[in-house]
């Protein structure tokens, strides 16, 4: 089956690429490849649906300019086509003097990336945003709000096949990918196509798909298992939007926080632990080739010898409740035990390199015919259709 461009991957990116490729070319034919039942099943359906604001990212990157460009044409999209959203605010709350630094530092982040609405927090007036959260001071970021991802995804594949007559095939997946004249190649489980242009934007499988057709891979995906728990609803009356802490910026994980979700309820967490699995969602999840591949990569033993003591830490808090508990209680101290119920679980995929550099920006590479989007962690979700259009514009230079 010819095509002008196939992309790999139904998850929030890789259909806010074939949207906007739709959209700006309707006389191109495009498929998206999905090896799922569903688009957006694994970490685009998995995570807290947040929308961030930009204000963690380093000015500049491709995460930040990314994000509010982003973030503006989220907001637009949902307003032009009824999604639900609510931007509710968020206070990222120092519980400790070491932190203030940190406070301060995102607070120019911020201030770089355009937050000019933001505003600084002391500590005798938390507790007007946050009744029950406790702190020594806090960013008050009012541009960060809370929506489902999978709802959304599903109004980019619906608007995708149905107003720009773009085709999904799900159940399909991708065996082999080779080079041709002038194009490509991909065997899947159901047919072989043939493209002009490949777009893989795989998530959690993107090295495995750039590995096809690529000898020489410098960084690996290493999944990290996010766990969530819930607040019961007797105290979900505790956190009224978001609360998140200072985070460490040598781990690139925003630490345990509370997220009211737009359908209700309070999420708390999540942890960050490797995951010895891709799509593994629970404690018990072991996939013994996929355990002993992040293993052998050099980089992430690297990282497991830098970052063991931070690593034990999140597996003692999945394994002990008492300890998680003990964490969400630096921001709201009246947490207890018999106050969370066990959620959900999301996995990341983290890249990371060789060197043991766990990667914090976006990471496309490309060639003449494929363009391999690497690593697209959070803020991805919010700034799905500005790295669509990122995307989708560097696959229209190569048809020309």
């Amino acid at each position: 089956m010819k095509q002008d461009i196939i992309i790999i991957g139904g998850g929030i990116v890789g259909l806010a690429t074939a949207l906007y490729l739709a959209e700006n070319n309707p006389s191109k034919k495009i498929t998206v490849l999905e090896k799922e039942a569903k688009v957006a099943l694994h970490q685009t359906g998995n995570n807290s649906g947040v929308i961030h604001a930009g204000v963690y990212y380093k000015p500049g990157s491709l995460k930040a300019i990314n994000c509010r460009k982003g973030y503006q044409k989220l907001i637009d999209f949902c307003e032009n086509e009824n999604i639900k959203y609510d931007l509710c605010g968020k206070l990222i709350v120092a519980t400790r003097e070491d932190e203030l630094p940190r406070l301060e530092d995102l607070w120019e982040r911020g201030i770089q990336n355009g937050l000019v609405r933001m505003r600084k927090v002391h500590r005798e007036e938390i507790k007007a945003y946050e009744p029950h959260a406790s702190g020594i001071a806090a960013i008050h970021v009012p541009y960060t709000g809370i929506i489902d991802y999978g709802d959304l995804s599903n109004k980019y594949a619906e608007i995708f096949t149905e107003r720009f007559g773009g085709h999904i095939k799900l159940n399909t997946k991708v065996e082999k990918i080779g080079l041709i004249n002038n194009g490509v190649t991909i065997e899947t489980n159901q047919n072989t196509y043939t493209c002009r242009i490949l777009i893989n934007t795989a998530g959690l499988y993107c090295d495995k798909i750039a590995a096809l057709s690529e000898s020489e891979l410098n960084v690996r995906i290493i999944p990290f298992r996010g766990e969530y728990h819930q607040l019961t609803e007797a105290k979900s009356h505790l956190v009224k939007n978001l609360i998140y802490p200072v985070p460490d910026p040598n781990f690139p994980f925003l630490g345990v926080h509370f997220t009211r979700m737009i359908h209700g309820g309070i999420e708390a967490g999540p942890n960050a632990v490797w995951a010895f699995k891709r799509e593994g969602y629970t404690k018990y999840s072991f996939k013994c080739t996929e355990f002993l591949e992040s293993l052998a990569w050099p980089g992430f033993r690297k990282v497991m010898r830098q970052y063991w003591r931070m690593g034990l830490g999140e597996y003692y808090r999945s394994y002990n409740k008492a300890a998680l508990v003990k964490a969400l209680q630096k921001l709201v101290p009246e947490i207890q035990y018999d106050d969370i119920k066990t959620g959900g679980a999301g996995v990341r995929a983290q890249a990371c390199d060789r060197n043991g550099k766990l990667i914090d920006d976006f990471l496309i590479s490309e060639n003449k015919h494929i363009l391999n989007v690497l690593n697209a962690p959070s803020p991805a979700a919010t700034a799905s259709l500005a790295i669509g259009e990122t995307i989708a514009q560097r696959a229209m230079s190569k048809l020309t």
